[in-house]
């Protein structure tokens, strides 16, 4: 699995099993060339990686392994990505860092990914592998730019859960930004959990019955709240924490993860905090499980959500939909007087909770200010 992403290295973590370190030649045919844009990007990342890139076929000829996911087991960090990152390796598995194929082209690769690695595999600090295929991914948390931009962008791979951060004050609490969130969880087969932090500075109550209707799990993970219920949750799982910057993101994965030394930062008097985490990392769980700590949200465009994509993720009102007349957007009268989410019984409150998402894809608000 990718675990970090560093101007054009990928950290990956590889079952010990998965394939002996010095194995020699292999009969697994083309291993793949090293793309030679990255390599020129990013040479000086790893000590004598733009010389090995130069004649890796003829001096790493290692067989095909995958980059494992899931494991279990107690974090023990291994140090950096080459150029500076943080992404530990748990017990029975090693680092591996890796430069793309040339055969992958431009194909996108995230932190989640599992991916097939050749060459050098020891995982040793001066050893580069190369990845040479992307597995298909099970889930996806993508974006767009904005709301208008056609262009997605996949943020992290194969996710089960997305746990939504958000302070209830300081900076303030909005509902946009939590159902434009869902509607992406949703949409990428992700299940949302809220996370709720500095409810010590501001009651929950009314903010938490915003989404009664829909089912959502809510925890609190402030300084001063258990973490138990939290472990519980994230147990097992591959999660990604999404939040705005200052909401308290790093600082729950530092009391979850206390070897993760990711940098905690202080809220400026605007209300908006310095972007901490500048870049996105999988950090291993305690007992198993990861979490995929990603920088501070500025702007999250779901140009590439549609209502169906939401609805569709609640087994309750995804059928009725199809008795819906063409074109229909599901927001009820007067914009669709004909929508057969209206015509079920008894759901009338979930499908106006329901309802807000979609109003969240139709906003066009930034995410910063949204709701």
């Amino acid at each position: 699995m990718v675990v970090a992403v560093d101007r054009g290295r990928w950290s990956c973590v590889l079952a010990d099993g998965d394939a002996a370190p010095d194995d020699g030649a292999s009969a697994a045919g083309d291993i793949g060339t090293p793309d030679p844009a990255d390599a020129a990007d990013d040479s000086g990342g790893i000590p004598g990686a733009a010389d090995r890139a130069s004649n890796a076929d003829a001096a790493e000829r290692g067989g095909l392994a995958g980059a494992a996911a899931g494991p279990t087991g107690a974090a023990s960090p291994t140090g950096g990505t080459g150029s500076g990152g943080n992404s530990p390796a748990p017990i029975g598995f090693r680092r591996v860092v890796a430069m793309r194929a040339r055969e992958l082209g431009r194909t996108p690769i995230v932190v989640g990914d599992n991916v097939d690695l050749v060459g050098d595999l020891s995982g040793r600090p001066d050893a580069l592998a190369r990845i040479v295929r992307v597995a298909e991914r099970r889930t996806v948390l993508r974006r767009t730019a904005d709301d208008t931009d056609p262009f997605e962008r996949v943020v992290v791979g194969n996710a089960e859960q997305l746990f939504i951060v958000v302070a209830l004050a300081d900076p303030p609490p909005r509902t946009g930004f939590v159902e434009r969130a869902m509607a992406a969880a949703y949409a990428g087969g992700l299940q949302p959990i809220l996370c709720l932090t500095k409810h010590d500075l501001a009651g929950e109550s009314e903010f938490a019955s915003e989404f009664t209707d829909l089912d959502l799990t809510i925890v609190h993970g402030g300084r001063e709240d258990p973490l138990e219920p939290i472990r519980e949750l994230l147990h097992d799982k591959l999660t990604a924490l999404l939040g705005h910057s200052g909401v308290g993101k790093s600082t729950l994965v530092n009391r979850l993860v206390p070897d993760a030394e990711r940098a905690v930062g202080e809220v400026s008097g605007v209300g908006k905090g310095r972007h901490t985490s500048t870049q996105s990392v999988a950090l291993p769980l305690p007992g198993g499980g990861w979490v995929i700590d990603t920088p501070g949200i500025r702007s999250f465009g779901l140009a590439h959500i549609t209502a169906d994509d939401v609805i569709h993720a609640f087994a309750d009102l995804s059928g009725a939909i199809e008795d819906c007349p063409r074109g229909c957007t599901h927001l009820g009268p007067p914009a669709d007087p004909e929508c057969a989410l209206d015509e079920l019984p008894g759901k009338h409150r979930r499908v106006a909770a329901v309802r807000l998402l979609l109003a969240a894809l139709k906003s066009n608000d930034p995410w910063m200010t949204g709701g």
